[in-house]
């Protein structure tokens, strides 16, 4: 059962051969089961979802149901969610209970899908290892002794574990595809505005952008139909049609062309992730596609780049948390100041404390020019690179990480080398792009991604490129060793 695809559990919902609440109580149960080595479920919604999962068993009775109806899934704990913590992964908003929700649950919940619970986070987002949420880091379950990757680590571990069918994440600079990629499942973060940013807490907000996780590229595709779309709500949301996700994924993918940058490919680019990428691509191309090296002349200089935008969008938009109006307030403050000072002194961890103070900084006055515009500027290069490549390809694939899962605590005190973890990912969060991993192998019995990234809008072609992948490999069936029993 844990393993079955969601067209299949769709279908033994539909069958009556399963209840909504049978299956929901079922990946409880393997979150009560398995989760107290991983640590990547922080929030249970056991007695919500077990009534919520009773209404899609009269919605499917009723024949008013969807693919999603009765589907059990996880939420990444930034996302809002009324009536139910939403923490942030941090001490801040350790007792905030927020009073609407998101607007991509509240979609999720219309397509009839049974939330049972949030998961762990690295702390407001900030982080590629799990390692920095107030609640302590998430394992991988492929090896406990290393990391899932961030900032959405506790999604991807539960998913490699099957403790949930599908689960949502948020991507600011690879927070999607990184974790996917350490914990060897799908994940897509779509394009920059697909799907609407309200109720998910803001860290960089022309960066922020929520996505799936999920066992396969079709598994996504129903997800990531069910949250997209317009929403009013949201000033950064596209008001443009949604395609059928799913309408193409069979399509043959011969004389697509695949673009490889050559500044992904480099002697220094660990040799067991350049043999598994490139065998990846050898069965890309053995269905029809053609393969063409590119060039994205700026991108090296992505990583700098962002941490000046994102810490600076971070500092101005982690202002509101002031001890005042909710989240964590010190005691006994002295004075308005002390109240300020204390609540976010105690109330946030080092690494938030690192980007708002950097963020404060590159905006300070005599620095916004030199630092900040600057930064934006070469934002606008890297995008007109990957504009420019577009034109002769059709997507663009290379490592999803430079690296597999890393060891617990490896880089923690070494922000710089976590930093450049997101080295392959960060250009398509400053460019707006919809970018994903996929499994396509293993190094020192860790999993390995490929990463794929499209032209704007163009999720469906990305999706259908890693299906066709998916259809002729079985990297995104492997289960974690310990994980495969049922419970």
């Amino acid at each position: 059962m844990y393993n079955k695809s969601l067209q299949e559990l769709s279908s033994s919902l539909q069958d009556k051969e399963i209840s909504s609440v049978e299956l929901s109580q079922y990946f409880l149960n393997r979150i009560k089961h398995f989760d107290g080595e991983l640590n990547s479920v922080i929030t249970s919604n056991e007695e919500a979802a077990l009534v919520a999962a009773a209404e899609a068993d009269k919605r499917i009775q009723s024949g008013d149901s969807g693919l999603l109806t009765g589907i059990p899934l996880l939420h990444k704990d930034i996302f809002c969610t009324q009536g139910l913590r939403t923490s942030c992964g941090s001490k801040m908003l350790d007792n905030f209970v927020a009073p609407y929700t998101a607007t991509a649950v509240t979609k999720l919940e219309q397509a009839g899908a049974v939330m049972l619970g949030k998961t762990n986070m690295d702390e407001f987002a900030m982080g590629s290892s799990n390692e920095t949420s107030f609640y302590g880091g998430v394992k991988n379950p492929w090896d406990l002794n290393t990391v899932p990757g961030g900032s959405s680590g506790g999604s991807a571990a539960a998913v490699a574990a099957r403790l949930a069918p599908i689960a949502s994440g948020t991507d600011t600079g690879g927070s999607i595809r990184q974790p996917a990629a350490f914990c060897g499942i799908t994940g897509i973060k779509p394009t920059y505005g697909r799907v609407s940013r309200y109720g998910m807490i803001a860290f960089a907000s022309s960066l922020d952008q929520a996505g799936t996780f999920a066992k396969s590229a079709e598994d996504a595709a129903m997800m990531l139909q069910a949250m997209s779309g317009f929403d009013e709500k949201d000033s950064t949301s596209v008001n443009k049609p949604v395609d059928d996700l799913l309408a193409n994924l069979g399509d043959s993918i011969k004389g697509l062309t695949v673009g490889l940058p050559k500044e992904f490919f480099t002697d220094d680019l660990d040799s067991g992730i350049r043999e598994t990428i490139e065998t990846a691509i050898d069965t890309i191309k053995s269905a029809g596609a053609h393969i063409k090296e590119i060039s994205l002349p700026n991108i090296n200089l992505s990583v700098p780049a962002y941490y000046v935008v994102a810490p600076a969008e971070c500092s101005a938009n982690l202002s509101r948390f002031d001890g005042v109006r909710f989240g964590y307030r010190c005691d006994s403050p002295k004075d308005l100041e002390d109240l300020y000072k204390r609540s976010r002194d105690e109330g946030f961890g080092d690494e938030v404390k690192r980007r708002i103070m950097m963020g404060a900084y590159v905006l300070s006055a005599g620095y916004y020019d030199a630092y900040y515009k600057k930064a934006q500027q070469v934002r606008r290069l890297i995008k007109n690179d990957f504009v420019e490549a577009f034109k002769g390809v059709d997507i663009i694939a290379s490592p999803t990480a430079p690296s597999v899962a890393f060891s617990a605590g490896e880089k923690k005190d070494d922000p710089v080398s976590m930093y450049l973890s997101d080295i392959f990912t960060i250009g398509v969060n400053l460019a707006g792009l919809p970018g994903m991993s996929v499994p396509c192998g293993f190094v020192d019995n860790k999993p390995v991604g490929l990463q794929l990234i499209g032209n704007y809008f163009e999720e469906s072609r990305l999706l259908n490129v890693a299906h066709q992948y998916q259809q002729l490999t079985d990297w995104h069936l492997a289960v974690p060793a310990g994980y495969e029993q049922e419970v």
